[in-house]
């Protein structure tokens, strides 16, 4: 089957072009679930097959992708928020057994069906804001059998929504009560056994870890990505959030898809994941929950020409945030990035740094035609505007309007 969807405005997000890859007059032909062509409206000589739809001079771009999500939890964690207004920093909660492992207790004691449940609506209101991706980490389990737990509800998740779905290994995320200083045992027990079993149920697409000093350290880190790469998993990292602890530079020795965070990332760290191909993924939703001041040093990034990508960090404790259009103005106004690099953010180098760039995050012939068409007048306004969302439509795969199943 063949759609054509003519008389549009194409911001194309090709590197063959310069800025947003803007095409005026544009046009796209799909073919099945792939773009066959995207380009210039008169350049194209129109089957007689296709079923032709006329965007009236709306604006199309990439389906957005959000590349760093704890989509899937349990319950909230509001107190916590209560605690934060209070004056208590992120470090003194989590001290205080506060934090991610406040989360675990309530992901144990929820079957895989009540996490796909609660889950839903989180990923719902992404896709009706034109996300057609979306990565989801575990990490609230912190046993072997939870940690799978959480991964079956994510691919879960993919089958009953017409979304992109990648999932994400993060055994290393905290330390549980009962193994409280011993970071190492628990790597030993846990992580390492939950991502062999995880891998082993092909429920494991990359593998993440949280490099922090109320987290891990940079040696316990590299056992766990050992292990990856020994699986062959590519890697990520939760670098740099709280402190410098030389995470970028670690995430680029192994060749990391990402590293996330890194308001404290310095220079050397920044021309390592460029020489790596690292991406840094940028949360701006968690740096504004918890009233951070240090910013990520986007200035160093430019510098060394290190790609930056966006995304919502969506999770009950530090970014409650299930918006791809709030997350780029947040990236716009809190951290001073260009309507280009919040635009490519949640398209174009959101599918890099899920290694996905090869099939999304562009629109050009011969990649999925997961697309957003949009009543704007122009790609400012995606940026622009919070709390409004201006989509038309959404193609996921070639067909429109994928969104909701019945």
């Amino acid at each position: 089957m063949k759609t054509l969807l003519r008389n549009a405005r194409l911001a194309t997000l090709s590197p063959m072009f310069e800025g947003l890859g803007v095409i005026e007059n544009g046009a796209i032909l799909i073919d099945g679930e792939r773009i066959a062509y995207a380009g210039e409206e008169r350049d194209l000589s129109v089957p007689a097959d296709a079923d032709v739809i006329d965007c009236e001079g709306r604006w199309i771009t990439p389906g957005l992708i959000d590349c760093h999500t704890h989509i899937v939890h349990a319950g909230n964690r509001a107190r916590e928020f209560e605690m934060r207004l209070a004056g208590a920093s992120y470090e003194e909660i989590a001290r205080a057994g506060g934090g991610i492992v406040s989360s675990v207790s309530q992901v144990r004691a929820a079957s895989e069906d009540d996490l796909v449940a609660q889950s839903l609506p989180r990923l719902d209101a992404l896709i009706a804001e034109g996300t057609t991706t979306v990565e989801v980490k575990s990490g609230y389990g912190l046993t072997v059998a939870d940690e799978a737990k959480m991964l079956r509800a994510a691919r879960a998740l993919g089958g009953q929504r017409s979304v992109n779905l990648t999932t994400t290994y993060l055994g290393a995320h905290a330390t549980p009560a009962d193994y409280k200083g011993r970071h190492g045992d628990f790597i030993r027990d846990v992580v390492l056994p939950g991502l062999k079993a995880a891998h082993a149920e092909r429920l494991v697409d990359a593998v993440d870890g949280f490099c922090e000093g109320i987290a891990f350290s940079p040696e316990e880190m590299r056992i766990v990505f050992d292990a990856a790469k020994a699986l062959g998993l590519p890697v990520k990292l939760h670098a740099d959030q709280l402190s410098n602890l030389h995470g970028a530079a670690l995430a680029a020795e192994y060749s990391a898809l990402s590293a996330d965070h890194l308001e404290y990332t310095d220079d050397e760290g920044a021309a390592a994941m460029t020489k790596a191909g690292t991406v840094a993924v940028l949360l701006p939703g968690a740096y504004y929950f918890i009233r951070e001041t240090k910013k990520p040093p986007v200035d160093l990034f430019r510098k060394h020409a290190t790609k930056m990508a966006l995304a919502t960090d969506c999770n009950p404790g530090t970014s409650p945030l299930t918006s791809l259009l709030l997350t780029m103005n947040m990236g716009a106004t809190l951290f001073h990035m260009t309507v280009e690099e919040c635009l490519a953010g949640v398209t174009r180098e959101a599918a890099r740094a899920l290694g996905k760039l090869a099939d999304i995050g562009t629109i050009e012939a011969g990649k999925q035609a997961d697309l957003a068409i949009w009543n704007i007048e122009s790609p400012a306004e995606l940026v622009y505007r919070f709390g409004y969302n201006p989509l038309h439509k959404r193609v996921f795969k070639g067909t429109m309007d994928g969104g909701k199943q019945p």
